[in-house]
């Protein structure tokens, strides 16, 4: 890691202390752009195999992404091929911001979501695998817009970049950079000494999991399209669904079923998946962090299986089914609904709010601020009851057997309360933009968790579509800076980040 620093110092010196390799960003984008525009020509094909005319909106779509994108690599022509981690941080931030934008093309211009406003604030939910909508007649999109809002989550479940990494070789680009840019988090464990061979391997995990589902959901009665579009969205835990009700439309227990299992197993470390493919299985179960997030689920599922069964009168297996789906769902940032939680017994809420808050596994599709975080938090938290007995006893923090650095402790620590401040400040915007403390706290707490649903008039049961213009806007930057985790936009805010060095 050192060489690595030191030779990327190397480069930047030799830039004459330039700011950024803006080239080679461009081209990068540019890249990007055209490769959106050939995502939309899938969803033009869908459109004309179900002889709808809205595969000309794509069309347009296609034209304006490969025209810009066209201007962008014609801006990073000859471009150095060297990222610094500076660059890596910009890119990162663009191609979320950018691909959100052209990817709303398709929906403003046909005229399916008007307002500018909401065609944005769609494609950020769907891009940040969030699952809010501000649609309130979902039937109503044609086939073809369906389907590009279930690939949006697909697409940007397993990472925008983390993609591109996987592709960019090919066009002679490729850096562990913006890998180290979005992969911020505490656990994402190297598989494969190239970054772009275990980025592909990663998304085959991705794309195996998917077909899986889909075929397991057209067996369980839905039909070949509806069945293709939520295994898009339940594997990258995005929870936009093809009907107004969710997955309470079907009123099936088995379409339940393989959608909860398959929602858990993609909120669990991808990198796992590999390590059973390499004969060790038994990691997989001896994972601290695993344990951790499937006894969370088990736990609150129980407590909420018995609420709704002695005091909600729900029939046992009803209460189970129900219980376990909608905790499966929103532990891991997905969203569905079969149904309203918030006319359950009101201490559920509590639960529904920490499961929010806690998120899926690091080096998975899941949202919030991952069980790995809150493992060691809770373990540090131990450790400082201990030292109050023992003052001179060294009590590191270990997980799956290894000592946790103080360095890493520290960031945890601090992404923390980063993140319980976001929460607070968003919360505090929301309410001052006239909306009740409930449902800002639960639009807050949805949004950085990329989770979807809220509370009250935003819960399951309704679309947000009622939310403030301002609100939506705000809502969207919380999105983009969950999934992020935070540092990666956050610092791009700051003054120091784009001084000359």
């Amino acid at each position: 890691m050192e060489d690595f620093i030191n030779a990327q110092m190397h480069v930047e010196a030799g830039r004459g202390h330039s700011l950024l390799n803006r080239k080679m960003i461009f081209r990068i984008l540019g890249i990007l752009l055209c490769l959106e525009g050939m995502m939309f020509l899938i969803c033009a094909l869908v459109s004309l195999f179900y002889k709808e005319s809205d595969y000309i909106y794509f069309v347009y779509s296609v034209l304006i992404n490969v025209g810009v994108g066209g201007v962008f690599m014609l801006l990073g022509k000859n471009a150095e091929k060297n990222l610094s981690r500076r660059d890596g941080y910009c890119i990162v931030a663009f191609t979320w911001v950018f691909f959100t934008m052209f990817g709303m093309l398709p929906f403003y211009i046909s005229g399916s979501i008007p307002s500018v406003t909401d065609a944005f604030f769609e494609t950020m939910s769907g891009f940040t695998t969030t699952g809010a909508s501000i649609l309130d007649n979902i039937e109503s999109l044609s086939n073809g817009m369906l389907f590009w809002r279930s690939f949006t989550q697909w697409i940007g479940g397993l990472g925008i970049v983390f993609f591109t990494i996987a592709i960019l070789p090919i066009f002679g680009v490729g850096n562990q950079v913006l890998f180290s840019a979005e992969a911020t988090g505490v656990n994402h464990d190297k598989i494969h000494p190239k970054i772009s061979k275990m980025a592909k391997g990663l998304w085959m995990v991705y794309l195996v999991l998917t077909v899986v589902e889909a075929v397991l959901l057209w067996f369980g009665g839905m039909g070949v399209f509806d069945a293709v579009c939520h295994s898009f969205t339940s594997t990258a835990t995005g929870g936009f669904s093809t009907k107004q009700s969710s997955i309470a439309y079907w009123n099936s227990p088995f379409i339940e079923y393989v959608i909860t299992i398959f929602t858990m197993l993609s909120a669990i470390n991808y990198s796992l998946y590999f390590l059973i493919l390499k004969g060790k299985t038994f990691r997989w179960f001896k994972d601290a962090e695993t344990r951790f997030f499937l006894m969370s689920v088990g736990i609150v599922t129980a407590i909420i299986t018995f609420a709704l069964y002695f005091i909600k009168g729900y029939g046992l297996e009803l209460a189970f089914r129900r219980a376990f789906f909608q905790v499966v769902t929103i532990h891991t940032s997905c969203g569905y609904a079969t149904d309203d939680y918030s006319t359950w017994p009101h201490f559920t809420l509590i639960l529904i709010v920490y499961i929010m808050f806690a998120g899926g596994c690091t080096g998975s599709t899941a949202g919030g601020m991952k069980s790995m975080r809150l493992l060691i938090i809770l373990q540090n938290v131990k450790n400082e009851f201990s030292r109050l007995m023992h003052p001179r006893a060294v009590l590191p923090v270990k997980v799956n057997g290894q000592s946790v650095s103080t360095s890493t402790i520290s960031t945890v620590t601090t992404f923390a309360m980063l993140y319980l401040i976001c929460t607070f400040v968003g919360w505090f915007i929301f309410m001052v933009i006239g909306l009740e403390m409930t449902e800002a706290m639960g639009i807050a707490v949805s949004s950085i968790g990329n989770v979807g649903p809220g509370f009250g008039s935003f819960g399951p049961a309704y679309s947000w579509s009622a939310l403030p213009e301002i609100g939506k806007w705000v809502s969207s930057f919380l999105m983009l800076i969950g999934r992020l985790e935070l540092f990666g936009i956050l610092l791009m805010f700051a003054p120091s980040f784009w001084e000359k060095r």
